[in-house]
């Protein structure tokens, strides 16, 4: 049987509609689901997408493609992602039937301690902006790791069209010229001013972008890794990654660390390792979701759906003001667990046990009025025991709960299934680009919380609570779906709406990710100086406005936002009885799926 590619169209219309239930007209969504039988690949720019399906059609795995993948997303979606990049990830991996987590979240550098920023910052870490705020790239190591472990290619193979790209240049989209144009931290700095040519003129749409100094950075990888070549693949790969982290590469983000006012120094990078870790998961009216365990916010979704589980959501209906107002409640008093007991496991424990208990979720279930938005910050007492750590929030002052991040994700023949969330944490991270390396350093460290005792209490060495996540779901058994959102403290909130959409109301793919939207800020902020808004929401405009009324009627402090606004999903599906691959991309953004 001839085998047909399928590419997903962008679309500014919703000219070609899908709809899998012709008699449920009000499911027809912009795009199509995007099938195949044997790999999908969905990530956050198209450029991206093409590569991951360039390598698997000459072979490679879901690991090699997921790495060319991102290796080009950080390229095409520069100012959420690049080598610069944090990340974390999660993947099955079909020969041992296993979801393992990789935790490549960057960490602290020895200087930075709490009475260092007391005594030289004013007790204030700078949000989003200079190498104060900067977090260790850990996306290299990532790279490293899911090829060695698990991939077949080389440094060489999979960074090949990332060269190209950032050697011959790209068009720029409307979104990344707007960027640049918008960003007014990147003005400040020198070396950020050189690469995007600010002193010389705005860019435009459909300007060419080019870096060439990102791609002699990489090329600088590939050979380290042929140098190497002769003692085998593995150690080709070694080489590279180590050149990175211990060779010249590294010399050069350390001295340009201590030239320019960071805290980086060599000894940072060349003991830096992402760690391989076990996921946490719950069980979900028979589906077992799965989130990375350490430095992350993911866990708060599986906190959220232990308590959706004691609620019949369908009968509530979709988006209605029950749903709504139960799903906001919960979500309130899981990000405050998060506040409370997540972050690093290699510095605090994180009772697990207790927050993921079905018992604990019905305790907080008493919690909720039907009737009433609560406006108070309440973590729970897993296990019977309360909170002895402090809190850092205030309710007085801003800051930001969304974010700038990427998402990539594959599946591929064997069904080995990689979802990676790389990220500057805001656009164009710290804003400085490192010297003539091409890339910049993602701005994590304003995550910390700099009252001692608190679970992201910074630390050296330690590892920031991010809001990267995503979901990796089993039913039966066997691999279902992978899905991600770029976000900010969002994340967990898309991410749930969209995987209820599946499966309590049936939506495929491609609906779930399309439906109308809410969040809310409710909770601290991650990014410094951890700002919560009592009662605050905000909702696309495609929820009815009787709906909106009522919420505001229960004391919602809502605000409306644009129809096509709350940020951006990727997902991928499959159907173990059919061999089907499914796809779904957002609208919202320049995101595109492709399968075979």
């Amino acid at each position: 049987m001839k085998r047909t590619l399928i590419l997903c169209v962008l679309l500014t219309t919703a000219a070609f509609a899908q709809d899998d239930n012709p008699v449920q007209a009000t499911n027809k969504t912009t795009r199509p689901v995007i099938r195949g039988r044997e790999y999908a690949v969905v990530s956050m720019k198209p450029q991206a997408s093409q590569v991951a399906e360039r390598i698997l059609r000459a072979g490679g795995n879901a690991f090699d493609a997921i790495v060319a993948g991102q290796a080009v997303l950080g390229l095409a979606d520069f100012p959420m992602n690049g080598v610069g990049s944090d990340a974390v990830i999660l993947i099955y991996d079909a020969k041992t039937k296993k979801v393992i987590s990789i935790n490549a979240e960057g960490t602290a550098p020895k200087l930075a301690t709490i009475d260092w920023y007391k005594k030289n910052a004013g007790g204030k870490i700078p949000a989003s902006d200079s190498l104060l705020s900067a977090s260790l790239p850990g996306a290299v190591d990532a790279w490293y790791t899911l090829l060695d472990r698990w991939g077949t290619m080389t440094f060489a193979q999979v960074l090949a069209p990332a060269i190209e790209l950032a050697e011959t240049g790209f068009p720029m989209s409307d979104s990344l010229a707007r960027a640049i144009r918008v960003t007014k931290k990147i003005r400040k700095y020198p070396t950020t001013v050189k690469l995007f040519h600010l002193d010389e003129r705005e860019p435009e749409p459909g300007d060419i972008f080019r870096n060439p100094d990102l791609a002699a950075t990489l090329r600088k990888l590939v050979e380290a890794e042929k140098q190497a070549s002769s003692k085998g693949r593995s150690a080709g790969l070694r080489a590279a990654r180590d050149r990175f982290y211990r060779g010249d590469i590294a010399h050069a983000m350390a001295d340009f660390s201590e030239k320019n006012g960071g805290l980086y120094r060599y000894e940072d990078f060349a003991n830096y390792t992402v760690e391989i870790e076990e996921p946490v998961s719950t069980d979900y009216r028979g589906y077992q979701v799965y989130k990375n365990a350490s430095s992350n916010q993911g866990p708060a979704e599986l906190i959220a759906l232990n308590m959706l589980e004691g609620y019949d959501l369908k009968k509530l209906g979709h988006n209605s003001v029950e749903y709504l107002h139960t799903s906001i409640e919960v979500m309130k008093l899981a990000m405050a667990d998060r506040d409370t007991y997540l972050g690093d496991t290699d510095f605090i424990k994180i009772p697990f046990p207790g927050l993921l208990a079905k018992d604990y979720a019905a305790d907080r279930r008493k919690m909720i009025d039907p009737l009433h938005a609560s406006l108070e910050f309440r973590p729970g007492a897993p296990a019977g025991k309360g909170p002895d750590r402090p809190r850092d929030l205030q309710i007085k002052g801003q800051a930001d709960h969304t974010g700038d991040t990427s998402y990539i994700a594959v599946v591929d023949k064997d069904r080995n299934m990689v979802s990676f969330e790389p990220s500057l944490h805001s656009a164009f991270g710290t804003g400085v680009v490192m010297g003539d390396l091409g890339f910049i350093f993602t701005c994590r460290g304003d995550y910390y919380s700099l009252v001692p005792g608190h679970a992201n209490a910074l630390e050296p060495g330690k590892r920031p609570r991010s809001t990267l996540q995503s979901t990796l779901v089993m039913k039966d058994g066997q691999p279902l779906m992978i899905m991600g959102s770029p976000g900010g403290d969002d994340q967990v909130m898309r991410t749930m709406q969209t995987l209820l959409n599946v499966i309590d109301f049936g939506m495929n793919p491609q609906q779930a990710i399309e439906a109308a939207r809410w969040n809310t800020r409710s909770f601290p902020s991650s990014p410094f100086p951890h700002v919560m808004y009592p009662g605050e929401i905000s909702v696309e405009d495609r929820i009815p406005e009787a709906v909106r009324a009522a919420l505001v009627q229960r004391g919602h402090k809502l605000t409306v936002a644009g129809g096509w606004t709350m940020g951006s999903m990727g997902m991928i599906m499959l159907d173990p009885k059919r061999g089907i691959l499914s796809a779904g991309a957002d609208p919202r953004v320049d995101a595109y799926a492709l399968a075979w």
